[in-house]
């Protein structure tokens, strides 16, 4: 007989040491190494083939033949527009989606509301609550108008083995977990939640999901610093990883997808969070406009990718004289290093005195934009705050801002053209690179510069 054996992991990040350590040198935390003692391999989740039935085992499958038309499976629409178009089109069969966000986000409502919309469509759709009974699931359902008969089911547990078996008797197309951190395997030592425990649990619904075909959406939590609970592996091991953005307190959430292998990454869809749950917000360039001021200094429209969507969204700059010894930088929405970045070209290109200005910068509406296209309507904003002259209401930047400062061409012009064209926007400052190439559409006119310098002084009409 095998002797169990004792080792040391990290309930944070899932390294393994010899002995017992203060602080983790894989992931820097404090007291988060405990005591594991490993078992020796058996018929239960690590043990092989045991177990398992022959016709269970996969075999393998000729390329041709995987890629006919007819074994390629049909996304089912989640019955969200929004919802389907950051999807890449709906929800593929047999797929294993990952949600996270801040606790009171709407993880569990928007969960619930696509659970009940499969089963309106006609869908056997189980949705699993392991922090909640099924009573406190009815009065959700009965507050936010949920109704779907039979093709829903609820089921409070947190065995694995037991949740198992229930779906083999129900036999559903959709599976909802809420939370993955509260789901065990019994045949494994440590508590719901542990990194072992998230681990065994996602691998069994990935099994569950390839083998049966069954879409299964995991509900994760997540730690002060944002980042999805439990091991890293958690994230890498779903096909689809889903973000919720913003602040609970706040009327509108942002659902952002980060990892997508049946389409592209960085869509984000737009909800706004009412008393009938959330409902989605068509309209998005326009919501992140809503309340521009037009004669403000420091306030500029850009346009970004998100993934295949263009967005206009409002950069807002603010610029005032220091009262400390060193300047403050402060930036929501766009990344510090790289507004450092643009003010040590603003100060050593065009002479202006930002080294003694506190800065403060922010895009409207709580988007974290990521692209290096809206450097040029950040640059511009900050130098309309400092010399407090506001932008023209109807003109759009775009463009990446070199260390030399160039302005360098963009991605997918003419789809942001559109975009601006369609919302009514009258000029568009961009890369003179563009010139050449694009044909902007009717009404919209373009306004091409070689350097941030002639940027500046295009769109504050120097």
């Amino acid at each position: 007989m095998a002797k169990t054996r004792v080792q040391y992991e990290c309930t944070a990040c899932g390294a393994f040491f010899p002995k017992w350590v203060g602080r983790c040198t894989s992931c820097g935390s404090w007291d988060s190494v405990v005591e594991k003692t490993l078992l020796p391999p058996g018929p239960g989740v690590r043990g092989g083939l045991a177990g398992r039935d022959p016709g269970e085992v996969s075999r393998p499958v000729p390329l041709g033949q995987a890629v006919a038309g007819d074994r390629i499976p049909e996304r089912v629409s989640t019955g969200s527009a929004e919802m389907d178009c950051i999807l890449g089109g709906g929800v593929v069969p047999g797929s294993l989606l990952l949600l996270g966000g801040d606790p009171g986000i709407g993880k569990s409502t928007l969960m619930l509301q696509t659970a009940a919309r499969l089963a309106s469509a006609g869908e056997k759709v189980l949705y699993l609550s392991g922090e909640e009974s099924t009573a406190q699931i009815g009065m959700r359902a009965r507050r936010l108008g949920i109704d779907c008969g039979e093709k829903l089911m609820l089921l409070a547990e947190t065995c694995f083995e037991a949740v198992e078996e229930v779906i083999a008797g129900l036999e559903p197309q959709f599976l909802v977990v809420d939370s993955i951190q509260t789901v065990y395997v019994s045949g494994l030592e440590g508590i719901p939640g542990s990194v072992a425990q998230v681990r065994e649990s996602s691998a069994g619904f990935m099994r569950l999901a390839k083998r049966k075909g069954l879409t299964v959406f995991l509900v994760g939590h997540v730690t002060k610093d944002g980042s999805l609970a439990g091991p890293r592996v958690l994230e890498h091991m779903v096909d689809t990883v889903l973000y919720f953005e913003g602040e609970s307190s706040l009327n509108y959430r942002i659902l952002r997808v980060v990892k997508n292998r049946f389409g592209s990454t960085n869509e984000i869809g737009v909800f706004e969070m009412r008393g009938e749950g959330l409902v989605e917000v068509s309209e998005i360039s326009a919501y992140f406009l809503t309340g521009r001021a037009k004669d403000s200094p420091g306030s500029a429209v850009v346009c970004t990718m998100e993934g295949s969507r263009p967005l206009l969204v409002e950069a807002q700059a603010l610029v005032t004289p220091t009262g400390y010894g060193t300047a403050q930088r402060v930036s929501t929405g766009y990344d510090n290093r790289r507004l450092a970045i643009m003010l040590a070209i603003l100060e050593k290109r065009m002479n202006l005195p930002f080294s003694t200005q506190d800065v403060f910068v922010n895009f409207a509406g709580g988007l974290k934009v990521y692209e290096p296209a809206a450097d040029a309507g950040v640059c511009v904003g900050l130098c309309s705050s400092l010399r407090d002259k506001a932008l023209d209401p109807g003109t759009v930047l775009l463009g990446e801002v070199g260390l030399s400062g160039e302005l360098r061409a963009v991605s997918r012009l003419e789809t942001r053209l559109a975009e601006c064209a369609r919302l009514g926007f009258k000029t568009i400052i961009c890369p003179a690179a563009h010139l050449d190439r694009v044909r902007p559409p009717r009404g919209l006119k373009i306004a091409g510069c070689e350097t941030l310098a002639e940027a500046v002084a295009k769109a504050l009409r120097d």
